[in-house]
């Protein structure tokens, strides 16, 4: 049984100012798919892509992360507080960010792209896809660093104690996500993505690859205090996750059968 490090979550400080490891994991979520973007358009000209293009992309990257991941947050998890409260909203540093919301925004975003680049969409996120897991390990690292989004009460023999919560042995519920949704995915993406395939079927595994190890993420995970479990005892994690699962599946058949 291990205790959780206690780390402060203010990496540097400057008088009443600070860059929180929470900001930070963001910033090297974002630098690490550059690189990779930059790397994958370099050894892969058949993907018609360019450096520049790359840079120009991370901009509308970053602007649907973390507009869709706030307003995700807000629609998804606490409409009712945010309707009675909705300049808090605006308050981002309170902590409050949605995945599935982020992946809207990033979608929603790369439309735009698209368009300024005359690209074709799902091409694009085709290209994108293997170049997420990297920021998703580097965001649920920055989880593990301030202690949030726990796991739930177990006796296996790495369960953790999160003082700032309870005395109780929890699973490190982060740990998984960094070893599941960023390490597993980034090699499955990776490899797969390494050989020509139709258009869609990248997009598709990462669909099914991240939705499918959600869903089994959150079983380890503490659900949410203001929400609990949801029907069939599932989360919101994994209720957000089976359009996810449902549309990967159905996108990598039609991405096949059209060939």
């Amino acid at each position: 049984m291990f205790v959780h490090p206690q780390f402060d979550p203010v990496a540097i400080s400057f008088g009443k100012f600070g860059i929180r490891w929470y900001g930070l994991m963001y910033l090297v979520g974002f630098i690490s798919g550059l690189l990779l973007g930059k790397y994958r358009a370099k050894t892969r000209p058949d993907l018609g892509w360019t450096v520049r293009q790359v840079d120009d992309m991370l901009f509308y990257i970053v602007l649907g992360v973390v507009l869709g991941g706030r307003l995700g947050y807000v629609l998804f998890y606490k409409p009712g507080y945010y309707f009675e409260h909705p300049l808090e909203i605006f308050y981002v540093w309170q902590g409050g960010m949605s995945f599935h919301g982020g992946f809207i925004g990033v979608m929603l975003a790369m439309v735009l792209f698209a368009r300024a680049t005359n690209k074709n969409w799902l091409a694009l996120m085709d290209f994108l896809a293997p170049l997420c897991p990297t920021g998703l390990a580097a965001g649920r690292l920055g989880n593990f660093i301030n202690g949030e989004l726990v796991g739930r009460v177990t006796d296996v023999p790495w369960a953790m104690i999160y003082p700032q919560v309870d005395n109780q042995p929890r699973h490190p519920s982060q740990l998984y996500n960094v070893g599941l949704e960023g390490v597993l995915l980034f090699i499955v993406l990776w490899w797969f993505s390494a050989k020509p395939r139709p258009r869609g079927a990248v997009s598709a595994m990462f669909l099914l690859g991240y939705g499918l190890c959600r869903f089994v993420e959150e079983f380890a995970r503490e659900p949410d205090d203001f929400l609990g479990f949801l029907a069939l005892g599932l989360s919101m994690g994994q209720w957000l996750s089976v359009p996810m699962i449902v549309a990967g599946a159905a996108l990598m058949l039609w991405s096949y059968r059209k060939t």
